[in-house]
């Protein structure tokens, strides 16, 4: 039965509750499309953000012989081999401030470098900049002097170059001029005075009497030693005795580091530009001396303009050892002679590593160890 409130007809009170069916239906539609459309938005958004190659990786690295995993990843087509689809590219540097100035410009993306340069970075970005993801060479650096130079006494007054201001042989030169009681300013002035000067040139002004010696890289090293009468009054190995990496005379020269941003979006093609690095890294260690002269000139001659005597690849080769080991452990001594040098402040160096790909390139059973600063 129908109740009829007087006033009221029938048909009218029916006809609302059917229009209140269909409301509460159009609502509950509504909250259905709604709740549709969401998840669809999510999974767009979703999609758009996951991780995919690049579809060209920059890479920078010097023309030195510190840099020979990236030579001869250039060369030999490791790197290419391992990126596949994405397109290398590659520019060269003299050192690591110019090469770290690209990186965080955007004009490169990843970069073999020297350790304190990437410190610097990470450091003044407050770890927002970049990543180190590798090792590539330790060793191969040296004080060289002219001959009538036979302590650190006769340093006094004296001019010395290093390959830039901030770079890592700039930085451990004045840390050591510091622990021998000398005094030197980022201008030039002090007890000694340091100029930095790249490399070439460093060689032709101490040919012509207008350089006193310089901490270089290898082979500038061997360069000044062979081709210009200079003798080694500081091997940088003896000052390193194995702290924090279990590794006596062990220091990391060439790293491998990678943009924070397009590690982030692209990991894959970080993991693959790994595969490359380590392909080079076992090259090195298991080719030929010849194999191996004769591809590191080819590449010298292609990226720096020249190929080098066999005396001077073969002196530089000796005082290099090419790992994969980043040599995480030194690390606070670096920082510290950043700090000691003038050229870093101090920081907080934690999370500068993250090394999670490389162990699993590697696949090892001993994992490379970020001491701690990282991942691993």
């Amino acid at each position: 039965m129908t109740r009829i409130v007087a006033g009221e007809s029938a048909v009218p009170k029916r006809k609302r509750a059917i229009e209140a069916a269909l409301a509460i239906g159009l609502v509950f539609l509504i909250a259905v499309g709604a709740i549709v459309a969401s998840n669809v938005s999510r999974n767009t958004e979703a999609q758009a953000a996951e991780p995919s190659p690049a579809a060209e990786l920059k890479l920078g690295y010097f023309g030195n012989v510190t840099h020979a995993p990236a030579l001869v990843g250039v060369k030999k087509g490791f790197l290419q081999q391992a990126l596949g689809s994405t397109k290398l590219s590659t520019q060269t540097f003299n050192a690591g401030p110019a090469a770290i100035e690209a990186l965080n410009a955007g004009a490169i993306d990843a970069a073999y470098i020297g350790p304190n340069p990437a410190i610097n970075s990470f450091a003044k970005s407050q770890g927002e900049s970049v990543r180190v993801i590798a090792g590539a060479a330790a060793g191969g650096a040296q004080l060289v002097v002219k001959p009538e130079i036979n302590s650190v006494a006769d340093l006094k007054g004296k001019t010395l170059a290093s390959p830039q201001l901030g770079g890592t042989q700039d930085v451990a030169l004045r840390a050591w001029l510091s622990k021998q009681g000398y005094k030197t300013n980022v201008d030039g002035s002090g007890d000694v005075a340091i100029n930095p000067t790249e490399n070439a040139q460093t060689l032709k002004l101490f040919q012509d009497g207008k350089l006193d010696g310089a901490w270089l890289p290898e082979p500038w090293a061997s360069r000044l030693v062979l081709q210009a009468g200079a003798k080694v009054l500081v091997d940088e190995k003896d000052l390193w005795d194995g702290t924090g990496t279990g590794k006596p005379g062990e220091f990391p020269t060439t790293i491998l580091i990678v943009n924070q941003k397009f590690a982030a979006d692209h990991p894959d093609t970080v993991k693959a530009l790994l595969t490359g690095n380590a392909e080079s890294v076992a090259w090195l260690n298991s080719a030929s001396a010849d194999e191996k002269a004769n591809l590191i000139n080819a590449a010298l001659q292609e990226s720096a303009g020249a190929a080098l005597p066999t005396d001077v690849l073969t002196r530089s080769l000796a005082n290099i050892t090419f790992t994969l080991d980043p040599l995480a452990g030194s690390y606070p001594k670096l920082l510290q002679d950043g700090v000691d040098a003038g050229t870093t402040k101090k920081a907080d160096i934690n999370g500068l590593f993250d090394l999670r790909a490389l162990n699993q390139v590697t696949g090892g059973a001993d994992k490379i160890s970020a001491a701690g600063l990282g991942q691993d």
